[in-house]
């Protein structure tokens, strides 16, 4: 019988799938073995009469044991959490200007811009699908769409109340003033994508069409190209009317929501697996300001691991924005590990 007809069973395929999960590992510890067996050998020669031959164990020993180090403390507990299950999905991203008025609207454009520099940085394809201008400058709101592997794992870590402490440019006294802007990071859930059939029935959403609001000419006078839709379950509400058409609006409409109910799912997964363990694993709150941004002192602090970083211009730039989701992305790792030992 051909090995295609043998490992056709469910079981099969589920046991071979654990297999190649577990070559990493094996790998890891094959090296780890191996590694420590240099280092014991190496041990030897330590104290090797030749002076030479001294050195070169010496600078061999280091060299093996910052190996041996790596394996233990970075690879093996990296190859020991689950595999995540949202590293292929892109993002979209809310931002809403919270306190400080103009100022708060001025600080989201200068966070909209970070965030488009940092998707150029990662090669990722980054779009603004919808921006209200403020009057008295910068941005009300804005949704912007990234596209790419990764982006939603990334820019999650985003989601959260950003506080910014600076001397606004019509400030005469020089008082620093403190500005919030909220960010919702949702998972960017394509039309085309079948596997999220199930996030909705179209018979509970309702579906409205009116006229666009602003400026716009004949074409907005005279035609209904703005959408509302309403996820009756939810009560969630999505508006659009960026685009010219009412079936473009009506497609970003769909996307939007799709993204906010996809959201739900995968937060109600992640609160359903809180409950069957008895730690917790720290996520980020929106609900509460996450990161700081002091223009006088020149750092960006985030609250949520106590990291604070003096390169305010390279975080705004998007370079630095880098270094704390890689420290987000760590401290949620080594979370997960304790969770997991914990519970074993």
């Amino acid at each position: 019988m051909p090995l295609s007809e043998e490992m056709s069973t469910p079981e099969d395929i589920s046991r071979l799938k654990q297999l190649k999960e577990t070559e990493a590992l094996q790998r890891a510890w094959d090296e780890w073995t191996r590694t420590r067996e240099l280092l014991q050998e190496t041990n030897a020669l330590l104290e090797d009469p030749d002076e030479t031959m001294r050195a070169l164990a010496v600078e061999e020993h280091q060299s093996l044991s910052t190996s041996l180090t790596t394996l233990v403390e970075s690879t093996v507990p990296a190859l020991l959490i689950p595999p995540s299950t949202t590293s292929h999905l892109s993002a979209m991203l809310e931002l809403k200007s919270g306190v400080g008025g103009s100022e708060a609207s001025l600080f989201l454009a200068n966070l909209l811009r970070m965030y488009l520099r940092l998707a150029n940085v990662r090669r990722w394809q980054a779009s603004v699908v919808s921006q209200n201008a403020n009057e008295g400058g910068g941005i009300k709101d804005a949704i912007v769409e990234v596209k790419g592997e990764g982006a939603y794992e990334a820019l999650s870590w985003e989601s959260g109340v950003h506080r910014v402490q600076r001397v606004p440019a019509t400030e005469a006294s020089g008082r620093v003033h403190t500005s919030t802007v909220a960010v919702i990071v949702l998972p960017l859930v394509e039309e085309a994508d079948t596997t999220t059939d199930d996030l909705f029935n179209m018979e509970d959403v309702k579906v409205e069409v009116m006229r666009a609001r602003g400026a716009g000419g004949q074409h907005v006078n005279k035609t209904e190209s703005a959408v509302r839709l309403t996820h009756i379950p939810t009560g969630i509400t999505v508006s659009m009317q960026d685009e010219r058409s009412q079936h473009q609006n009506r497609r970003r409409a769909f996307t939007v929501l799709r993204s906010r109910l996809m959201d739900q799912k995968i937060t109600r997964e992640i609160a359903e697996r809180r409950a069957t363990r008895q730690n917790l694993v720290r996520t980020a709150d929106r609900s509460e300001k996450i990161r700081t941004y002091n223009y006088a002192q020149e750092r960006v602090t985030d609250h949520r691991i106590g990291l604070t970083l003096k390169n305010l211009s390279s975080v705004l730039e998007g370079d630095g924005l880098q270094d704390f989701i890689d420290a987000l992305q760590k401290d949620h790792a080594e979370t997960v590990l304790e969770d997991m030992l914990s519970a074993a």
